[in-house]
């Protein structure tokens, strides 16, 4: 086995892997930019190397900077976890050059999956099912719309080594293809040095699943069952589950020997992902289709892991090391149900925009003993949560409370993994530890992820890759409240402010008698009001709201507290709590909700106060998020139309095009291509 190992990574993934090593024994070597100079990855290694400025593309894009640390810590392997250099075979033929090991699949297999065209005819030659295309080189937009008329619309542009939803274009029309064949090329070139484009039908009704196999280099190769991540917004995967909801046995069986096929055409070994688009509109559960192999450790592995009992970052360990797979296919046995839900930096309440900054608070689900969920790597011993007797959490990060979200680097800071042994289980739990997660500093999912584990279509399992778009056309404005929740909110503020109430009364040296504190409350939460009155007992509080049957309240809070757990009538339900003007803000279940809590005699001059008219901006095009203004399409003095592309700004490595709102006239552009801006940033007025 080896004795050290460089992580050629960064952040979750680099410490996934340093659990691992150090588990089994391997020292770990951290590479790092100057942005992650005190990452949690760099500081959980046992050495660490810099490699550059903080762009991906000047550290840890560059293999030969990869390369010299190896060297110069004497690492005798380097994993290279979710493949930043995972697809480019020289690096890896680079290291068996210099007598490293590369933990990963041969060279050959990585250049043969690493082209998606190239790997679809390989995969057709393997007998594997492809869906409908044109495979070849596109020259020009004019031939990509005769392509695209003759397959037949809607189709999807792809950037021929392309991933992670970058470099990819649904088209519905012509026009689509006029305007976003060219913008995929210049993803494609910006992300992966490659503009090559192919187009394919687009399957509708689309489920996207995905098939684990793991191989050694004796030729043993097994398939560990199917992941489901139809849950995606832009092509980015948001949420996995293992097994799907779809997959019967008999697919299962189907795909999995499919995909062990293709893997054997290329000599594959270690753990990879063969992906299939499948058609939820054919209950027979035949029309499943190739899309491409990722040729490393994917994000989602954890719920591969959490059926299946193994470690995937151990099996890719041993098989480089020359080891046998120690099970066979008929050995694989799945078992409950696991879902994974990424939580990113971004802000759903404002169209998924990616946020930056500091994270003010940082404090993911804890279990029953006040440690931190099961962290990091996969299989047995499990940690069990305070959810269930059954329930496990785990969460997968590479951030701490006070650390930087940075504009270089992916937007995802934690992976949040719940088991159980049934789907619904598995979900609910899913559902109570977002309710625990606390994050503050950047905008994030949380809320967004806990409204799609409660809504109904997901629980069914209906799910499609448009499923996001669908259910959300309009944006996100948080999940719906019913009355139940909004009357344990109301209760739960309730018992706060009567707590705090007394712990005023109760200070010392305060002038005059005493006054008792009142037990009634008028309660807004919305549109919503309740009269509420208070009775208190040894051990919790009866809550009267209205003329309705009594609350049985049992809740220890301080006020130092952002979170808080109450029973309500023998039922436990988690809440995230927080001051507010006149009240508390409280997120549970997928929202947030602003709690005025008052005495009656001043909630009856509330209606004396004026409300607050927020400005008028529609006059100002204004940037949506941090990135590079790349191009403006407009002129001062230009009229414009509803729907006319402005400007062109790019973050994350994806382009986003903004467009006018309504008709109007340009009266001044105030950046310029190539200005870096922040969010709210006006780039032009219009008169």
């Amino acid at each position: 086995m080896f004795k050290k190992i460089l992580v050629a990574n960064r952040g979750e993934i680099a410490c996934r892997v340093m659990r691992t090593a150090r588990r089994m024994g391997i020292a770990t070597v951290a590479v790092y930019s100057d942005a992650d100079a005190r990452a949690p990855h760099v500081l959980m290694a046992d050495e660490r190397v810099r490699l550059g400025p903080a762009p991906a593309a000047q550290s840890y894009l560059v293999p030969e900077l990869i390369l010299a640390a190896a060297k110069a810590t004497g690492a005798d392997c380097v994993h290279p976890g979710y493949g930043f250099l995972s697809e480019r075979e020289s690096f890896a033929r680079a290291c068996a050059d210099a007598g490293i090991t590369f933990v990963g699949p041969p060279p050959n297999a990585i250049a043969a999956m690493g082209d998606k065209i190239e790997s679809k005819k390989l995969a057709q030659a393997a007998g594997v099912n492809v869906v409908p295309g044109f495979l070849g080189e596109i020259a020009d937009t004019e031939e990509a719309v005769r392509i695209a008329g003759d397959i037949g619309y809607p189709v999807m542009m792809k950037a021929s080594a392309g991933g992670g939803g970058k470099g990819m274009r649904l088209a519905w029309s012509e026009q689509d293809v006029r305007e976003g064949f060219e913008a995929t090329k210049r993803e494609g070139l910006a992300s992966f040095g490659d503009d090559r484009v192919f187009i394919e039908k687009f399957i509708e009704s689309p489920r996207h699943i995905e098939i684990q196999v793991l191989g050694d280099q004796h030729g043993n190769i097994v398939y560990l069952g199917e992941r489901e991540c139809s849950i995606q917004r832009r092509h980015q995967k948001v949420v996995e589950e293992a097994p799907s909801p779809f997959v019967t046995p008999a697919m299962r069986k189907a795909m999995g020997e499919q995909a062990v096929a293709l893997a054997r055409a290329v000599g594959y070994y270690s753990a990879g992902t063969v992906e299939l688009i499948v058609s939820g509109a054919d209950v027979t559960g035949e029309s499943f289709y190739f899309l491409e192999m990722n040729t490393r450790l994917q994000v989602e592995h954890p719920v591969t892991e959490e059926i299946t009992g193994l470690d995937l970052v151990e099996q890719m360990l041993r098989v480089a090391a020359g080891e046998p797979l120690a099970f066979g296919q008929d050995e694989v046995k799945l078992t409950g149900w696991a879902i994974e839900n990424r939580v990113y930096a971004e802000d759903p309440y404002r169209g998924f925009l990616p946020s930056t900054g500091r994270l003010t608070r940082y404090n993911p689900p804890r279990n029953g003993e006040g440690d931190h969920a099961k962290r990091g790597g996969g299989g047995a011993p499990r940690t069990t949560s305070s959810d269930t007797a059954v329930a496990r959490t785990r969460v997968d990060d590479g951030v701490v409370e006070g650390g930087e979200v940075s504009m270089f680097y992916d937007p995802m800071i934690a992976k949040l993994v719940t088991w159980a042994p049934t789907r619904e289980a598995a979900i609910d739990a899913q559902v109570a530890a977002l309710d625990r997660f606390e994050l503050a500093g950047v905008g994030n999912n949380i809320d967004f992820l806990s409204a799609i584990m409660q809504h109904p279509r997901f629980r069914k399992g209906a799910l499609t890759t448009g499923f996001i778009a669908e259910e959300y056309a309009e944006g996100f404005h948080g999940a719906p409240a019913d009355e139940t929740l909004l009357q344990r909110l109301a209760a739960i503020a309730v018992v706060a402010d009567c707590e705090q109430s007394r712990r005023a009364g109760s200070i010392d040296g305060q002038l005059g008698t005493a006054i008792a504190p009142s037990n009634e409350r008028i309660v807004t939460i919305g549109d919503r009001r309740y009269a509420i009155c208070v009775d208190g007992y040894d051990g919790g509080m009866l809550v009267h709201i209205g003329d309705a049957a009594p609350l049985d309240v049992v809740m220890h809070w301080r006020p130092s507290q952002r979170v808080v757990t109450a029973r309500i009538d023998g039922e436990e339900w988690t809440v995230r709590i927080a001051r507010a003007i006149g009240g508390w803000k409280l997120t549970a279940r997928g929202g947030s909700h602003v709690v005025r809590v008052l005495p009656p005699h001043i909630a009856a001059l509330t209606h004396h106060m004026l409300e607050k008219v927020p400005p008028d901006l529609s006059r100002f095009l204004l940037c949506p998020m941090p990135g590079l203004l790349t191009r403006v399409e407009v002129a001062e003095g230009q009229r414009v139309e509803a729907g006319q592309p402005l400007a062109v700004v790019e973050a994350m490595k994806m382009e986003n095009i903004l467009r006018a709102e309504r008709a109007g006239t340009v009266a001044t552009v105030r950046h310029a291509p190539g200005d870096s801006l922040a969010v709210d940033a006006v780039i032009m007025e219009f008169e």
